[in-house]
Order: C-alpha cells, then structure tokens, then sequence
C-alpha cells in the first residue's frame, strides 16, 4: 500500500534515556511503515542541550510557533544527583518544557487514557478527569536565594514611571532560604481564555482552583481574571448546559474525589504538576496520560506526561528488554499527526491516528500489556506482561 502522505513537517524533539529508544521503536514500528513522515528534527537530549547552551530548546519552541504542531519526547532536568551522573554538564539547565511553555504561552491539558479491563482506584470516577495547567511562570520561572547569615530579605518593584515599592520579606537571626515567583496578567487571561474554549469545545464542565484566601493578591489576581473572561463565555456555557465555578483547591480535591468525572479541572502550573500525577495514577498510570501545550495562536505541542524512566535504561543497557509502558508517547505521535491532519485536511493521516489509537487500545484488551498494567488488571481478566518491543510488535500487527 502506498505511504500516507504529509504536506507540512511536524516539529520533532528528541529526548532521553528510555523513553529516547522507545521514540526510535515508534517511529521504526508504527509510523514509517504507513507515513511518508515529514519533521523537523530537534534533539533535545541533555547532552546536546549542554552543547548548544540550551539553544536547542529555544530553537524547538520557535519552530512550534512557525510550523503550528510540535510533538516531544520526555527529557531530562537536572538537579544535583544528575549533575553527578553527567559530570560534562556546564550548568543545571532549566526544565525544557518550562522553556518550551514560557515561549508558547500556552495552556497543558493532560487526560486519563481509559480502558475497560482497569477501573480507576476512586470507584466512582466514570469518566476521565482533564487537568488544565497553566503552563507560565509560578515555580518555574522563580528566583531562589540562601544566606548564611542574619538579615531582611524585601522585594522590590521599580515601576518605568521611577515609583517604587518594597515590601519586607522576613527578618532573619540565622541562615534562611528566599524565594520570588512571578505572572503576568497576559499569560493569566490567555490561560483562562484557553481553558474556557476548551470546555466549550469539549462541552465539559470548568473547574477551576487556587487559594486565594491565603493568597490574597497572586491566587486573587488569577481569580478575578477568570471571572472578567467567563463574561465573554457565559452565553456559549449556557446554550451547551455546562457550567463553570471556582472554588478553593483544598475543597477542590474533595468535590474530585467524589465526584463521577467527565469534567475539565483548571489548575496554576505547580497545582497542575502535581494533581495531574494524582489523577493520572488513580486511572491507571502515568503512561496512560495524553498531555497537550495549546498556544493562544493555536500551536500544539503534544508529549508524555511521564518522565524518561532511568530505572528501564539502565536495565536495557544491562541487556534486558524494556519493560515500559509506551502508550503515553505512542499517544502524544498520534495526537501531533492528528492536528497536522486537520489543519492541512488530509483526512488519511487524521484517520490513521485514530487506527493507531484503537490498535494500542484492542491490543490492551486483548490481554498483551506492559508489566505495569497487567498488574492493574481487573480480577478475571486474563493478561499477560510484555515487553515494550513485543507490545509495539503486537500493535504493528494489528495496524497491518
């Protein structure tokens, strides 16, 4: 049969450690038998990014602006254990997705992938729960400082107008760490317009979290820029019979956990870090997880929500064969070719991300699954474990 045809390349940005063989699996097993695939190849491996200075990363965001798709591999972000293992490292890079999302602007929107034979651990969870993270600054673009000795710490703002402001952080009688985070009122509104779009295109639910009793002036401002936006939204809300509310994200997690699911869960961007693992576990696992960046301008980037999975990396290069879970990368492949179907309409590359999808999905079922997931399996049903090589095999199989 004659390859499928692309007008238009995808931005392609390489990882790390295993989840870099399984790219390679991928692309040599699902995609380049049936594609004639066209992308721009990043490598965004750690090495490489220590190399160019981290100008790879940059280089790959703003090729995702141009081109409009971009689809990642999980990467890794060093901290001291990994300075040591890579003792080349000229620096402790900042994440790459932080980079990435800075230069987007976009908002992450990360979804259970859901299958019959494992029921999520909150029992009462029926449909999938999306989680919409804001993808700017908090944590990520913050400024940190330790001192050894006493002191104040303030903050200072000097507006271009000459006014100043100060406030004192704390008074320190001995050693002390400080941290300032930032965001920018641009960010916040594309954010809430991103999340608030995205519920009517998906006729779910919003809602949305933060703690704005402790926070009165940072949580409060993201609060009332969602309340300003919703404006523009509240008639399409009421003609689809969806709703949105904000609440605290302590009562948030509550109101989750008891609820039936099938609704979008808007969270800032460490919130959203860490409640999408949480919601991703309770469904299954953190490799049965779809992660989207959209842009204001409608740029996608799509990866895995999970990391490079040093554990399997090391085991294969010790000879063994991997064991890991490669849904969430096969689905962040499916996910750029789907868009870049739909934007350039070629309803074949649109239709053959929705066979490769429904391929992963009756292989599952058919038993063949991931060590990870067949430990998952309902009582009854029958499952075997399988490497990640004779997963894809099976899957390749059925896609023929």
């Amino acid at each position: 049969m004659p390859k499928i045809q692309m007008t238009t390349p995808l931005v392609e940005m390489d990882g790390d450690e295993m989840t870099r063989i399984l790219w390679r699996m991928i692309k040599d097993k699902l995609l380049l038998p049936f594609i004639d695939l066209k992308t721009e190849y990043y490598d965004l491996g750690l090495l490489n990014r220590n190399d160019t200075k981290d100008q790879v990363t940059i280089d790959a965001a703003h090729a995702t602006k141009r081109l409009g798709v971009a689809v990642k591999c999980a990467t890794i972000t060093p901290n001291q254990q990994r300075m040591e293992e890579y003792p080349q490292l000229t620096e402790m890079w900042k994440s790459p997705n932080a980079t990435i999302r800075a230069i987007l602007d976009g908002t992450v929107f990360r979804t259970p992938i859901v299958i019959d034979c494992i029921k999520p651990a909150v029992k009462n969870w029926l449909k999938p729960i999306t989680i919409a993270r804001h993808a700017y600054g908090d944590v990520y673009k913050a400024v940190e400082l330790k001192t050894d000795e006493p002191g104040e710490c303030t903050l200072t703002f000097k507006g271009e107008s000459g006014r100043e402001q100060t406030l004192t952080v704390q008074k320190t009688k001995g050693p002390a760490v400080f941290q300032a985070m930032h965001n920018l009122d641009s960010s916040i509104r594309s954010y809430a317009k991103s999340c608030f779009q995205y519920a009517v295109d998906t006729k779910q639910d919003l809602w949305f979290s933060t703690k704005d009793t402790i926070s009165k002036v940072y949580d409060g401002r993201f609060k009332a820029i969602f309340d300003e936006e919703f404006e523009n939204y509240k008639d399409a809300f009421k003609a689809l019979g969806i709703e949105y509310f904000y609440t605290l994200i302590d009562d948030a997690v509550a109101r989750v956990i008891r609820s039936k699911g099938g609704f979008i869960w808007a969270c800032k961007n460490y919130d959203g870090d860490v409640m999408s693992d949480m919601i991703s576990t309770a469904f299954g696992s953190l490799a049965m997880m779809t992660s989207v960046l959209v842009a204001p301008d409608g740029a996608c980037e799509f990866e895995a929500a999970h990391g490079t999975v040093t554990r399997h990396y090391y085991n294969y290069l010790k000879g063994e064969k991997p064991a890991t879970n490669p849904m969430a990368t096969i689905f962040a492949w499916t996910g750029a070719l789907r868009k870049r179907g739909e934007l350039d309409k070629l309803p074949h590359l649109v239709s053959f991300a929705g066979r490769l999808e429904q391929a992963c999905i009756d292989t599952l079922m058919s038993g063949k699954m991931p060590k990870e997931l067949a430990a998952l399996a309902e009582p009854g049903f029958t499952a075997t474990a399988v490497s990640a090589e004779d997963f894809l095999d099976a899957v390749a199989a059925r896609l023929s």
